[in-house]
């Protein structure tokens, strides 16, 4: 069995899109991702799946279900109960046969969807059979972040889960700027290389095929260097992130997988003399919950 790569789409929310394009002014994103009557843009919130014979893998987990009734109206959180389960239900496979969960990095979007609440109202694992693949020094600075990004963190709800993986000991720690996360059944390695901009130590999955760039360029309108959201702990360090990511993509002729473009799911990237970088071939997603991706 090759390896094999699909998205998931379990969910769709809503972000304000002045925070998602930072300083760039309105008349120019939004003639690229219009908001709505509250300045907010559509995102996806999609998770990579990968299938050897022998793994089954998946990257981040989206926003959960579990976050009530007003969150979910501030951010417009269209999904169904224990959504990502369903979209592994698509492709034919289970929950359980989930063999690794890589997180990117610990804000409630990409790891929301690790927990789900029980009978008593409790949250506990989703993926029991996983080990949880972590980067050490993202975790605790997840549990020292700034005043201006705490909220970014809930850590109420992923802790439990971690303590879960870690008494299981089921936790795989990574360190360090860049290293491999796994081998796949025919040697390959599944990589990681960080950045810091958005957040310290945020962790990019990538092999010979993809590289998953979470927040770093959160859809492919952010290829632009100077398009920055203004959630980053560090736009200017981004910018930099940004540049070296980009001729790391190049240099390796990987696929991007944008994690939250509502339209495209990836697409690769070229140098462009009047911007730097610019899309090249997007890959229109199918708008269904999964989706078998040819890299």
């Amino acid at each position: 069995m090759s390896v094999k790569y699909h998205t998931l789409e379990p969910a769709y929310f809503r972000l304000d899109g002045g925070a998602m394009y930072g300083i760039i002014p309105k008349p120019l994103w939004n003639k690229v991702h219009e908001a709505d009557e509250s300045n907010r843009v559509d995102m996806a919130l999609r998770v990579l799946a990968i299938e050897t014979k022998t793994r089954f893998i998946i990257i981040d987990t989206g926003i959960g279900d579990y976050h009530g009734d007003k969150f979910d109206s501030r951010f417009d959180v269209r999904g169904e109960k224990n959504p990502l389960a369903k979209a592994i239900e698509a492709m034919g496979r289970k929950v359980s046969d989930v063999t690794d969960l890589i997180i990117s990095h610990l804000h409630f979007d990409h790891v929301g969807g690790i927990g789900i609440r029980n009978n008593k109202d409790e949250l506990e694992a989703v993926f029991k059979n996983a080990n949880l693949h972590l980067h050490r020094d993202h975790w605790a600075y997840a549990h020292t972040p700034t005043e201006r990004d705490s909220g970014s963190f809930h850590t109420q709800d992923f802790d439990p889960i971690v303590d879960f993986y870690r008494t299981e000991n089921k936790i795989v720690w990574h360190e360090g700027e860049s290293g491999t996360i796994l081998t796949y059944d025919d040697g390959q390695e599944l990589n990681f290389k960080c950045s810091h901009g958005h957040t310290p130590f945020l962790m990019h999955p990538y092999d010979n095929k993809f590289i998953y760039l979470a927040d770093l360029i959160p859809t492919s309108n952010h290829v632009h260097i100077p398009w920055v959201m203004g959630y980053d702990i560090s736009p200017g360090v981004t910018t930099k992130d940004k540049r070296e990511f980009l001729d790391f993509i190049i240099e390796k002729d990987l696929t991007i997988i944008y994690e939250h473009d509502p339209k495209f799911w990836g697409s690769k990237v070229v140098t462009d003399i009047k911007t730097g970088f610019a899309v090249s071939h997007p890959n229109e997603t199918a708008k269904s919950t999964t989706q078998r991706l040819e890299l």
